[in-house]
């Protein structure tokens, strides 16, 4: 059975390979590459002269080294889920990731102070503490005190980050596919602002900006736009002819734009009521795009770097990029854990660099991690996580009495290994037949 899922995934995708236009270019080019690479590298070794410069020869040869790497991970790195516009592209960003996990790993290992002090080596104007705007003050939406604009609030919040918020739940929206969890999502960070806005200034914004501001106006049009999306490609046609086969110059032209489309449509059904294992892993899937939404935040705050510089700008686009490969793999590992008996490569990695870029703000300011929580934001939060076991345990432990034996199978599936796994399995049969 796994044999002929294989088989019939290989040969989607090189059907998918065959029907683009230039084939000769939708190959690695291995041996181009590696021609390419030694070339250069001769040129460097032979006819360059070596600058006297310590620093900027360290800084090249870091870049050097990446640049290697990228080579070999393009040409040579396992294909993932998807392969629009070109494969090589996702592949590109999977090197991309290992990339950026071994610099967090790095900087993790370092001091605090040489940590910030290496983002300078980066760029030199780091490195220096800087203060954080506070979004809060004056809440009022009309002030009849300020007779030159009396709307000059609602003008103060109008800066780039409207456009960026509307843009990040629509790509989002095209990640997750799915209107409960985006409305989820949005609405528990902006309880996380609440609840956080004693550790970070700027999560102390006023009460209209977090729920008419950004939930309803940016992530509810983000979203309804990507819903709006997302129904387009459900319904669109994916039947692909080959460029040179298209007749029309305007045929061909339409092609090639539908090149950065996806080859094929995957509609995305967590149903995470189904069964004890999809719940879990859509908990977890929340939980961890909640994770890295705080990460852009902590990390800006510890390591000094202003909400404008264009690390914090790459590293979002570098998200927005293995977001989408990532979501699609985890998908596929919940949806048929038979066929996908592990977990994807770029969803591994996106895993580990969110959980690394939590430790390095725990190690580099834990004074502020540490901060008490308000006894009140507490007993919230306490709250809400009572409600959300009480209904686990109801749903999935007591409602459905006859399934329970397969439900804790699924739980310990998550936890033990095989062996332990299938003596507490049996263990369960023989007190349940005992009963």
């Amino acid at each position: 059975m796994n044999v002929a899922d294989s088989s019939c995934h290989t040969v989607i995708d090189c059907r998918s390979l065959l029907t683009l236009p230039l084939s000769h270019c939708r190959r690695a080019h291995t041996v181009t590459v590696l021609f390419i690479l030694t070339c250069v590298l001769v040129y460097v070794t032979l006819l360059e002269e070596t600058p006297q410069d310590t620093t900027y020869n360290t800084k090249r040869g870091i870049v050097a080294s990446i640049l290697v790497f990228l080579c070999f991970g393009v040409t040579q790195a396992k294909d993932g889920p998807f392969t629009r516009p070109h494969p090589a592209y996702w592949r590109f960003w999977l090197c991309v990731s290992v990339v950026y996990e071994l610099f967090l790993i790095f900087v993790l290992f370092q001091t605090v102070r040489d940590g910030r002090q290496f983002m300078k080596y980066i760029d030199p104007k780091l490195g220096v503490a800087l203060p954080e705007r506070d979004y809060g003050g004056n809440c009022l939406i009309y002030d009849p005190g300020n007779t030159t604009d009396p709307w000059h609030n609602i003008w103060d919040k109008m800066d780039g980050f409207v456009p960026a918020h509307f843009l990040g739940w629509y790509i989002k929206t095209l990640v997750i596919r799915d209107w409960w969890m985006c409305m989820i999502i949005s609405v528990m960070f902006e309880f996380l602002e609440y609840s956080l806005e004693h550790q970070l200034p700027n999560f102390s914004e006023c009460w209209w900006d977090h729920w008419i501001m950004d939930v309803l106006v940016c992530n509810g049009l983000g979203i309804y736009a990507g819903m709006k999306t997302l129904g387009w490609l459900s319904m669109k046609p994916y039947q692909w002819q080959g460029l040179w086969n298209i007749p029309t110059y305007k045929g061909k032209i339409k092609r090639m734009a539908f090149q950065f489309t996806p080859y094929s449509w995957v509609k995305f059904e967590w149903k995470p009521a189904s069964n004890l294992r999809r719940w879990l892993a859509v908990l977890g899937i929340i939980f961890m795009f909640l994770l890295a939404e705080l990460n852009t935040f902590y990390l800006k705050f510890v390591l000094w770097m202003p909400p404008e510089h264009y690390l914090v700008l790459l590293r979002l686009v570098f998200f927005v990029n293995v977001g989408g490969v990532a979501m699609r793999e985890i998908y596929d590992f919940m949806d048929d854990p038979k066929f996908y008996r592990k977990l994807g490569q770029q969803a591994w990695l996106v895993a580990a660099i969110t959980v690394t870029e939590f430790l390095i703000v725990v190690k580099y300011d834990p004074r502020t991690i540490m901060l008490p929580i308000p006894f009140f934001v507490t007993q919230c939060w306490f709250l809400g996580i009572v409600l959300i076991l009480s209904w686990t345990l109801w749903r999935f432990f007591i409602r459905n009495n006859d399934k329970k034996v397969y439900e804790l199978e699924s739980f310990w599936s998550l936890l033990l290994p095989v062996p332990c796994r299938r003596a507490l399995v049996t263990l369960n049969i023989l007190i349940h037949l005992l009963n």
